[in-house]
């Protein structure tokens, strides 16, 4: 059961990698959780990351991957810093033997 497990899972992350249709189905519950719907992710379908975008098309629910967020939109959300650096006097360098 762990080999078919393993190889549907190995299928499911080339299908992904790919950016190709994945055709592995699998049935699962449904259950509250606090005023939540919830469900349960199996393995081989698990995302990367901690988060994921969801959103509905017509009858059907999408779960995706999340973009990471790239460095340059992260120092965007940074305010400018105001204050003034200390004055810091540059010595020139020691002569070194080489």
């Amino acid at each position: 059961m762990a080999e078919v497990d393993s190889k549907r899972s190995l299928a499911y992350a080339k299908a992904y990698a790919q950016g190709s249709a994945v055709t592995v189905q699998r049935h699962v519950k449904l259950f509250k959780n606090g005023r939540n719907q919830s469900v349960r992710i199996p393995r081989e379908f698990e995302l990367p990351g901690k988060e994921a975008i969801m959103r509905k098309d017509g009858e059907r629910l999408i779960i995706e991957p999340a973009p990471r967020i790239s460095l340059l939109a992260l120092l965007d959300t940074l305010s400018p810093i105001d204050e003034k650096f200390p004055r810091i006097s540059d010595r020139p360098p020691r002569p070194a033997k080489l």
